[in-house]
């Protein structure tokens, strides 16, 4: 069996963000990096079935820059078997559609039968990724996983929905999985797994080399909210705030205007 886990590496969401000088995303300095969180259940599953299957087989696939190869490392020492760095740049101002475009052309020819990845990154959250990989592919794909089983070259997994419903999903591999929070357990990685997987196969392939469909979306802008005021407390005895809060509505509102 030939695994497939997709991560990608976002900032600490405790950081201090700024819009760049560009106005279409954040700024980069100052920034603490990690796995994001969705994928990191993502990779605890992959090797959950690594573990489950004889010699299955568990690449661990992710897009950006040199740095982003230290994320990797921690998906390696959780116990995946190699690494696929798409060395890119400005991975960041690629659009979903362009990011899974890479990631199914790197697969295309390599015969996965599980692609897992997140349900979205805590980035851009556009949750569009992993079902474009699915569709590019011609696989099925089944998204927010909260139950994941597999036997026999089937896949029974439960879906979360609106309000606490889950849907039973079966289907039979080849299949892309996108991973909710709650799957599973990640673990942390061991000190001597950690040393083993300063040894592992890491390989770089640059994404100019993959990238074969165009841009669909373009961010025209980025900002933060806008502050509103505050809210107004009144305190007191109940009459006589009653007249106060008329007095309010009639001077601040239109409500009794």
């Amino acid at each position: 069996m030939k695994i497939l886990v997709c991560i990608k590496q976002v900032p600490d969401m405790e950081s201090k963000f700024k819009v760049d000088a560009g106005g279409t995303w954040y700024a980069k300095t100052d920034l603490a990096w990690r796995m994001n969180e969705y994928d990191e259940y993502a990779v605890e599953q992959a090797v959950q079935l690594k573990e489950q299957v004889k010699d299955a087989d568990l690449t661990v696939l992710c897009i950006g820059s040199e740095k982003v190869k230290e994320t990797m490392k921690k998906a390696l020492a959780m116990g995946c078997d190699r690494g696929a760095h798409i060395a890119d740049e400005e991975a960041d101002k690629k659009e979903p559609f362009q990011i899974a475009g890479i990631i199914a052309e790197y697969a295309k020819e390599k015969n996965f039968d599980l692609i897992f990845t997140g349900m979205q990154s805590q980035d851009r959250g556009s949750g569009q990724v992993g079902i474009l990989v699915a569709e590019m592919l011609g696989m099925p794909g089944i998204t927010t996983v909260v139950h994941f089983a597999y036997k026999d070259g089937v896949i029974e997994a439960k879906r979360e929905l609106e309000g606490g419903v889950k849907a039973c999903v079966k289907v039979a591999a080849p299949a892309v999985i996108t991973c909710q929070l709650g799957l599973n357990t990640p673990r942390y990685p061991t000190l001597p797994n950690i040393m083993k997987a300063k040894k592992k196969e890491l390989l770089s392939v640059p994404a100019a080399d993959l990238l074969k469909v165009e841009s669909r979306q373009d961010t025209a802008k980025m900002y933060f909210p806008e502050k509103k005021g505050g809210g107004l407390v009144l305190e007191g005895d109940p009459a006589a705030l009653v007249d106060q809060l008329i007095k309010i509505l009639k001077e601040k509102t239109a409500v009794l205007g």
